[in-house]
């Protein structure tokens, strides 16, 4: 694979009501190992239609598009949550 810059390793989602599926076109090596392991464990739903040297398109129900909401933890919560890591480590 030839050397991409950061701005060039790109994700684009691509659907519309009209359909019932999305199409996925990636040229982020993390994404397309995420896709790879579904299409390879779950190949009834996510396909990998076109491969490249450099890029990967893939197809998926779009009821599998998620958007979520930032998650909210309190400052105690971030603290109690900080000391168990560092239990954790200290116990190595």
């Amino acid at each position: 694979m030839s050397s991409l810059t950061k701005t060039e390793q790109e994700t684009v989602i691509n659907f519309n009501v009209a359909e019932t599926e999305a199409v996925v076109f990636t040229r982020d090596r993390a994404v397309m190992r995420k896709l790879d392991s579904l299409v390879t464990e779950f190949p009834s739903v996510y396909r990998c239609i076109k491969a490249t040297d450099i890029d990967k398109t893939y197809v998926m129900p779009k009821q599998y598009v998620s958007y979520r909401k930032p998650r909210r933890i309190s400052a105690a919560r971030r603290k109690q949550i900080q000391q168990q890591m560092q239990d954790i480590n200290n116990a190595k």
